[in-house]
């Protein structure tokens, strides 16, 4: 039988599509805007009628009317990563958490620590030897497909075929559905004064030929835009976004420096627009990976000058960071910033930065804190930090004592809060 035959005894409407789901059964679907609307939808719409179904999902982009309190006892969701559509659930607690580094979340399927029955995903149009392409999020999806019971596919013309390990057979699908409408689009987000003096700080620190990881957020984004005049820089993250896009309009990306993969962008999702989706399509110096080969810090480390920057809630006075939570409360996740962290401390020449405005609160609060909120939730070790970057300067942590990272740390803080951190600092023995 042909794959153009096979396609056509696939194809199903998304409401049957659902009832290949059994009570019991985890959904995985992947990041952000490979998230399958037309799916999720039909699955809202018949969640009643199911028991204890499960959606598991790193970042949820939109609020499914199956993101119900009311109705968790028939399909709840289970969050890899909060958002704004999952979060205000995940601090009432009906919607569930699985800690997790983003670069271990295959193994834990793989393993059969964390269930996958059945996967449902967003991807491109299906190519002539019937492949499919999950660009926008191979992440922890592919290892999903290898375990799971049921594979069913949301098919869009507006999905990109790319390059890499993320091609899925039309002989692993139990079923697929098409849609049409323009993938999900992603705007940059604000920046304002604080970001990007942030951003200044850490673009002098970046050499030419340095490969990047660059998170999502206000502050990389200010990085990235003060980056433009840079020469052979290369690509090496988890998202692809539209400020990496800038970047290689620029010519200040080549690629041509790196180590491992030379002359390849590497990533696992994509976060974006139309434009960055369309950029996509087909384009030889990209790369769409699982996130166990993106995120692995042994094999992004093996980049010369790589660059990570992440962003965190708070810091205490040893270099704690607490980027997950508001003390006790969830806010978003692990994600890979420890993945990235750790894999330019590997780098020969890497730096790892931690970026944060002083304040919160319109300057009531100060974020450089003596010792963390009660009930936060830790996400990079004293021993992993180097550099944290305020909107004041820059404090370089690795192989400085106790005393001298507090005092380090205290120099970036909000003017109006260094004596009062100094005198918390010389109670805790760290002045």
């Amino acid at each position: 039988m042909s794959v153009q035959s096979t396609y056509a005894q696939k194809k199903m409407l998304a409401s049957d599509a659902v009832r290949l789901v059994r009570d019991g059964d985890t959904i995985v679907v992947p990041t952000g805007v490979g998230e399958p609307p037309t799916l999720l939808a039909a699955l809202s719409e018949q969640r009643r009628n199911f028991l204890d179904v499960k959606v598991a999902q790193i970042l949820a982009m939109r609020k499914f009317a199956y993101i119900d309190p009311k109705t968790v006892d028939h399909v709840r969701h289970v969050a890899l990563f909060y958002g704004g559509a999952t979060r205000a659930g995940g601090q009432a607690g009906w919607i569930d958490f699985i800690p997790n580094y983003f670069s271990k979340i295959p193994s834990m399927i793989s393993r059969g620590q964390m269930p996958a029955d059945v996967v449902f995903s967003m991807a491109s149009p299906m190519d002539a030897h019937g492949y499919f392409s999950l660009s926008l999020a191979a992440d922890y999806t592919m290892a999903a497909v290898a375990k799971a019971r049921v594979v069913v596919l949301e098919v869009n013309p507006h999905v990109p075929f790319a390059f890499g390990n993320c091609h899925v057979h039309i002989s692993q699908l139990a079923g697929l559905v098409e849609s049409s409408e323009p993938v999900l689009e992603v705007g940059l987000p604000k920046i304002g004064p604080v970001q990007e003096a942030i951003g200044k700080y850490v673009a002098d620190l970046i050499d030419d030929g340095s490969t990047l990881q660059i998170g999502y957020g206000g502050i990389p984004d200010a990085v990235v835009m003060q980056l433009t005049a840079k020469h052979d820089l290369g690509i090496h993250t988890e998202m692809i976004g539209d400020g990496i896009l800038t970047l290689l309009e620029s010519g200040a990306v080549t690629n041509r420096r790196k180590n491992y993969m030379p002359g390849k962008m590497l990533a696992t999702f994509a976060l974006g627009s139309a434009k960055l989706y369309k950029f996509m399509d087909r384009n030889p110096s990209l790369e769409i990976h699982p996130v166990n080969f993106t995120n692995m810090p042994a094999l992004a480390g093996q980049n010369d000058n790589l660059v990570a920057i992440n962003a965190t809630l708070q810091i205490d006075l040893l270099g704690q960071c607490g980027s997950e939570s508001l003390g006790h409360l969830p806010y978003s996740g692990t994600g890979g910033q420890a993945d990235f962290v750790r894999a330019a401390n590997i780098s020969n020449g890497g730096k790892a930065f931690i970026v944060l405005p002083s304040t919160a609160k319109d300057h009531s609060i100060s974020r450089i804190v003596p010792v963390m909120s009660p009930g936060t939730h830790f996400s990079i070790s004293k021993n992993d930090v180097n550099y944290v970057v305020t909107e004041f300067g820059v404090a370089q942590l690795r192989g400085k004592s106790a005393r001298q990272r507090a005092r380090e740390l205290i120099s970036i803080a909000h003017p109006d809060f260094r004596v009062e951190l100094r005198s918390q600092a010389h109670k805790l023995g760290l002045a």
